[in-house]
């Protein structure tokens, strides 16, 4: 069996790997990606096939599915130019006839409104015109999208357009899990899991960290031009602020909650808690 990880150089992918790893699948069976496969030395030096592959490069995508038998497709990070690259790796799969495509997407991709939505929901339509088996992973935010900023927060608060909206964040360790439990069990072809951790508020997030921190944390809701504002005043692109306060208004609107059954069941065992996640990171 030969499990191919696409973006295996980023967070999510390489937690896959050492999921699958941790799983018992032996390493010579598990074909790791990236753009520089300089970067997975370490997974090489294990035992793991590596492999350079560029979703904007056709033929790298085609030599790098060769014998796959089971694909975890991980989404480009490029928002505005995903659409074109994962039409090239759905391409890949197809010619290579791979038997199982994991395609990590975005809660709620079918209906959500929200900007990063719309290119999930293009992927989710081409994997199923293909013909391909497929396994639909729609994750909701990571935890880590919240405790990497704590060091802001706690000099300035947290800020955001969300509103009372509750986001289902799990850590990207409980979505790798869930991804290799799907790569190494059967009946999972034609599922579509909407994975998500216990839901919470911004409010809620500001209050667990002024418990833990033993500060006063304070939520200020803003418009989303405000928080587009706020966000590029502190270095980001206004293209990429505006996306992301644009997310938040989704969040708002409840497109990034879920019931965390369904990474419950995969994963067996309740997802880490933003309280756990924020007691870590302190």
């Amino acid at each position: 069996m030969s499990i191919v990880v696409t973006g295996a150089t980023g967070h999510l992918g390489r937690l896959i790997v050492e999921s699958l790893l941790r799983r018992g699948v032996p390493a010579d069976q598990i074909v790791a990606l990236g753009r520089d496969a300089t970067r997975l030395t370490a997974l090489a030096d294990r035992g793991v096939v590596v492999r350079a592959a560029d979703y904007t490069d056709p033929a790298s995508l085609r030599a790098a599915f060769d014998g796959a038998e089971k694909l975890m497709f991980v989404s480009g990070s490029e928002v505005g130019q995903r659409l074109a690259q994962h039409r090239n790796v759905v391409a890949a799969a197809r010619e290579a006839g791979v038997g199982l495509v994991a395609y990590t997407s975005i809660a709620h991709a079918d209906s959500a409104r929200m900007t990063l939505a719309a290119e999930h929901r293009a992927t989710e339509e081409e994997l199923r015109a293909s013909g391909l088996p497929l396994v639909l992973l729609r994750n909701s935010w990571y935890l880590e999208n919240y405790t990497g900023q704590l060091p802001t927060y706690l000099a300035h608060g947290v800020a955001g357009s969300a509103g009372d909206g509750r986001v289902s964040a799990a850590a990207r360790a409980d979505y790798a899990d869930a991804a290799a439990e799907v790569l190494t069990t059967d009946g999972h072809a034609g599922q579509v899991y909407e994975l998500g951790g216990e839901a919470f508020t911004l409010t809620e997030l500001a209050d667990e960290l002024s418990r833990q921190s033993g500060r006063e944390i304070r939520y200020t809701d803003l418009p989303v031009d405000g928080y587009t504002a706020l966000l590029v005043s502190v270095g980001l692109p206004e293209a990429y602020a505006a996306v992301l306060a644009d997310a938040d208004q989704g969040l708002a609107r409840g497109e990034l909650y879920v019931p965390a059954a369904d990474l419950e069941k995969l994963i067996g065992r309740r997802p880490t808690t933003l309280a756990e996640a924020i007691r870590a990171t302190l």
